[in-house]
């Protein structure tokens, strides 16, 4: 069993005894499901699975229904389980086939008997037209690929490797070379498997890189059916900007261009297909700041973006037959730089972060920035030898304006500073994680 970060996230769901449901959001095959039934199975006496996309008889569940302890009782005669109070977890998985169930959930999570789970894929383009959502009923996380960290674990490196490389982050002192070079070959192994759980798991099994490429193929076709199911009406536009994802990335520039998707397009008329696959977890868009400054999202610019797919091995996988060998042997002739930014990309939107980038003629482009310490922070990816040449970035932080006290730099060398600039091993941007809150910020005024 692939071991994944959300399980603290189950944990704490279960020790709030079903105060609220939960609900996973995350693209297709990203081990929502595996992940739930696995963990219903360890802490619950019952647990119920209600699959709405293959069990399409389930929806009547919520047809004309008047209260819960209706729909209780439709549960149970339909999964021919018995409800233990306190003890058994309802799982609904694929409620984008069964959107009403949201709208329901805070009648269930009143009445009490049970814990509820709900799951599914394209979220963000099913429930748009939910008649009520559950405030205050029901929470929500996005679940992803797994991230470098967790791909590390999955392939069954020792501890110690991961221990070593979290206290060179912290102490910002390079790391011993034997560490450094096998980060550097999971790495590039990683930027071929991704984290897509069925692809990680045919690597753990069988070494075998063509079937990891056959896995991930099946998800990409798994994609496409799912743009032509849910939105039929715009699937073949939506397919043609799913399919300039790969050549845009490798494009100088990286920026999506309207007219590269259709002769004469504009923005504004393709906007809908650029949403659908960010609302569908599908590909995760940086979009351009006006201006490195708090806070980046008043200087956002939503007609100018790139758009990085969610998973960097789906992404190998889009372009030649081939490439796969070439990335894990080093080979210089491809360019290391569309990869390595969308593996920056799919990190730091796994951790928290909303991915930007800055661009002007002014100065030039930075790759990412992003919030982090109540500051703006600047990130560069370099993936050749001279990652001291970066003009942009060099001329933004002596802006006294912006006030940046700091920019990472992340290459394939080891660490380094220079003045505001850090230098670090690309592999380490998995310990770049967003600033979170307390779980308790008490406070109360001083007496009069």
């Amino acid at each position: 069993m692939l071991k994944r970060k959300i399980e603290h996230r189950l944990e704490k769901f279960y020790s709030d005894r079903g105060k609220s449901a939960l609900l996973i959001d995350g693209a297709r095959q990203v081990g929502k499901s595996f992940i739930v039934e696995s963990f219903g199975r360890r802490h619950y006496e019952s647990v119920i699975v209600i699959d709405f996309l293959h069990q399409q008889e389930a929806r009547a569940i919520f047809k004309d229904v008047t209260d819960a302890s209706e729909i209780l009782t439709r549960i149970t005669a339909f999964s021919r389980q018995p409800l233990i109070p306190g003890k058994t977890l309802v799982f609904f998985d694929e409620i984008q086939e069964c959107v009403e169930v949201v709208t329901y959930i805070k009648y269930l999570v009143r009445e009490g008997s049970c814990h509820y789970i709900l799951s599914g894929s394209l979220l963000g383009v099913a429930i748009k037209n939910v008649k009520s959502e559950p405030v205050g009923y029901m929470d929500d996380v996005t679940m992803y690929p797994l991230d470098f960290e967790e791909f590390i674990v999955a392939v069954g490196e020792r501890p110690e490797l991961l221990d070593a490389a979290r206290t060179a982050w912290e102490s910002q002192k390079p790391l011993a070379k034997v560490y450094h070079d096998r980060l550097n070959k999971l790495l590039r192994l990683y930027l071929v498997v991704g984290g897509m759980p069925a692809a990680v798991q045919r690597y753990v099994d069988t070494k075998d890189i063509r079937q990891v490429v056959d896995e991930q193929k099946k998800i990409l076709k798994y994609y496409r059916k799912d743009i032509t199911k849910y939105d039929e009406q715009n699937a073949l536009r939506i397919h043609a900007v799913f399919d300039r994802l790969a050549p845009e990335l490798n494009d100088k520039n990286k920026r999506f261009y309207a007219d590269s998707v259709e002769e004469g397009g504009r923005f504004d008329r393709l906007t809908d297909e650029f949403l659908w696959l960010k609302e569908a977890g599908v590909a995760i868009p940086a979009y351009n700041v006006m201006e490195p400054k708090q806070p980046l999202i008043l200087a956002k610019r939503p007609n100018f973006f790139k758009l990085f797919m969610n998973d960097v091995g789906l992404l190998a996988a889009l372009y030649m037959d081939g490439i796969q060998l070439k990335i894990l042997n080093g080979e210089t002739d491809i360019n290391f730089g569309a990869v390595y930014e969308n593996f920056v990309a799919q990190e730091l939107k796994a951790h928290g972060f909303e991915p930007n980038y800055y661009n002007t003629a002014k100065f030039g482009e930075l790759d990412f920035v992003v919030e982090h310490k109540m500051k703006v922070l600047p990130i560069e990816v370099k993936s050749g030898k001279h990652y001291e040449r970066h003009r942009a970035l060099t001329h933004i932080m002596e802006v006294e304006e912006y006030g940046l006290g700091e920019a990472l730099v992340f290459t394939d060398d080891s660490v380094n500073r220079k003045g505001k600039i850090r230098y670090l091993p690309i592999y380490q941007v998995m310990f770049l994680q967003k600033d979170v809150l307390p779980e308790s910020m008490v406070y109360e005024l001083p007496p009069l």
